[in-house]
């Protein structure tokens, strides 16, 4: 460890036992600042580019709900780490807002799924999954305020959970476009978990996770633009 210290002391602290937080150093801060800030503006220019496209109310309604969801992910990322960065005695609200972080999770992975489950034909549990999702959502929000930060591994455990059941219903779809979008955005979001367990082992780890969402969700995005919301599928869809 003392190895590490002297090789990364710039880049990475001591990791800490899993019932502590990580400490970043500043160079990680910074970086866990920006890998999300960056993506604020585009996701919001993204989302309005969606309502602008919406055909009818339906549409609208869902490209409301998913921009919210993706805009506020990457905007509470980037207030929490703020606050978590320039802290001075603002321990109170440096956990707040890491709780509100944490939640937001929840509802940015319920409002990714919320296109497809509205937009798109799918099998006979797609109307009960439309709610469900926003149930796990709830449920997620109800733990983070009674073990935020408690039981890491439960906790990633429910993030996954949230994020697959629902995948089960999107699976049944009789239109397959957009699904290996979906697939290769599920990778990344898969391979980003792996650095966001390894603050302490993997210099900036945090900050690549970041990165993973990023893309994870650029690729998710261009999926719901491509195949929900261009022209042509309006067109595909009205001519049915």
């Amino acid at each position: 460890m003392d190895f590490k210290k002297t090789k990364y002391g710039r880049f990475m602290n001591k990791r800490v036992s899993s019932d502590k937080r990580y400490q970043p150093t500043e160079y990680e801060h910074a970086a866990n600042c920006a890998t999300h800030a960056l993506w604020i503006i585009p996701s919001i220019v993204g989302s309005s580019l969606l309502y602008f496209l919406s055909d009818d109310q339906w549409e609208t309604i869902t490209a409301w709900i998913y921009g919210f969801g993706l805009s506020g992910l990457f905007t509470m990322s980037t207030v929490f780490h703020t606050v978590s960065w320039k802290k001075s005695h603002l321990r109170t609200v440096e956990q707040l807002f890491h709780m509100c972080d944490r939640i937001v999770i929840y509802y940015f992975i319920a409002a990714s799924y919320a296109p497809w489950l509205n937009l798109r034909e799918l099998g006979p549990w797609a109307w009960h999954m439309r709610w469900m999702v926003w149930i796990l959502a709830c449920v997620g929000t109800v733990y983070v305020f009674f073990f935020h930060e408690r039981y890491k591994i439960v906790e990633l455990i429910s993030y996954t959970a949230t994020a697959i059941f629902p995948a089960l219903v999107i699976l049944s779809m009789h239109d397959r476009d957009g699904l290996f979008e979906l697939a290769v955005g599920g990778v990344f979001y898969s391979l980003g978990m792996v650095f966001f367990r390894s603050d302490g082992l993997i210099p900036f780890a945090h900050a690549i996770w970041h990165v993973f969402v990023a893309m994870g969700a650029g690729i998710h995005y261009y999926a719901i633009w491509r195949y929900l919301y261009t022209p042509e599928t309006s067109q595909m869809k009205t001519s049915r």
